[in-house]
C-alpha cells in the first residue's frame, strides 16, 4: 500500500512538472507575437517595494514603456551585447566557454581571499570576493521573465530549460527586444526607453554610443550605479564598452 502511494505521488509530481513545462512553452510561443506586460522579477520588485518601501523613502513609481526593435535604436543593442554577451548572435543560448571562464575567475578570487584571510588571521577582515557570472542575455531573460529569485539547483535547471525554449521558439532579435524592454535599470525603472528618459531625457533610439554604453555598464548593478553616477569604474568601463561597440555586427 505504501509503495502504491509513493508511486502515485511521484506520478502526480511528474505530471505537474510536465504541465508546468507545457505552460512555459505556451507562454514563450505567445511572446513571438504578444509583448509581455511584466516579468516575474518586476512583479517581485513591486511586491517587495510595496511591503518594505523604497530605501530613500520616496514613493515607488513604475517607469516602463515598451518600444519595438526600430525604436530601441542600434546603439543600445550594440552596447548591451558588447557589455553583457559578445557571442549573443552566435551561441545557442548558453555560452559554455564564458561559464568555464567565470568559474575559473571565481576559483582564483576565492583562493586569493582565503590566502589573505590566512595572512591576516581574521577572515572577518577580508571582503568576500566578487562573483563573476557567465550568463548569456537569453539566460538572464529566462530568469527574470518567468522565475523566482531563489538560488537552488532545481531553479538553475529550470532556467536552462527556459533558455533552450526561448532560443527554439523566438528568434534572436525578438529575445533581445524583450530583454531590453524588461530589464531593470534602477529603482522602478524597467526597459531601455524608460532608462534613456530617466538618465538622459531622450528616447532610446536617440542615445549616443557613449550614453548607450553607460546604460549597458549599469546593468549588473543598476541600483548601485543609480546612486553613484560619478563612479570611476562606471566611467572607465563606459569607455571600454563604447570602443567595443564598433565590433558588434547587428543582422
Amino acid at each position: 500500500m505504501k509503495l502504491r502511494a509513493i508511486v502515485s505521488v511521484l506520478l502526480w509530481v511528474l505530471l505537474a512538472g510536465v504541465a508546468l513545462q507545457v505552460f512555459f512553452v505556451a507562454r514563450i510561443a505567445l511572446m513571438a507575437v504578444v509583448d509581455p506586460q511584466s516579468t516575474a522579477f518586476q512583479r517581485s520588485e513591486a511586491w517587495r517595494t510595496a511591503w518594505e518601501g523604497r530605501a530613500d523613502g520616496k514613493a515607488w513609481q513604475w517607469q516602463q514603456r515598451w518600444v519595438d526593435e526600430v525604436d530601441l535604436g542600434k546603439a543600445i543593442r550594440r552596447a548591451v551585447i558588447a557589455s553583457e554577451d559578445g557571442g549573443f548572435y552566435s551561441h545557442g543560448g548558453v555560452d559554455w566557454d564564458a561559464i568555464e571562464s567565470a568559474w575559473n575567475r571565481n576559483a582564483r578570487r576565492q583562493a586569493q581571499a582565503e590566502k589573505k584571510a590566512e595572512k591576516l588571521g581574521d577572515p572577518a577582515k577580508v571582503k568576500p570576493p566578487k562573483i563573476a557570472g557567465g550568463s548569456t542575455i537569453t539566460q538572464q531573460l529566462a530568469k527574470n521573465l518567468l522565475l523566482s529569485g531563489e538560488r537552488t539547483l532545481l531553479r538553475k535547471g529550470q532556467e536552462l530549460l527556459l533558455t533552450l525554449m526561448l532560443e527554439a521558439l523566438l528568434d534572436k532579435d525578438r529575445i533581445l527586444t524583450i530583454y531590453l524592454n524588461s530589464v531593470e535599470w534602477g529603482e522602478g525603472v524597467f526597459g531601455a526607453e524608460a532608462a534613456a528618459q530617466r538618465y538622459f531625457n531622450k528616447p532610446a533610439k536617440a542615445l549616443t554610443h557613449t550614453e548607450a554604453a553607460r546604460l549597458a555598464v549599469m546593468l549588473p548593478s543598476p541600483k548601485f550605479f543609480e546612486k553613484r553616477p560619478q563612479s570611476p569604474y562606471l566611467n572607465r568601463r563606459t569607455a571600454t564598452i563604447a570602443a567595443r561597440m564598433a565590433q558588434v555586427n547587428l543582422p
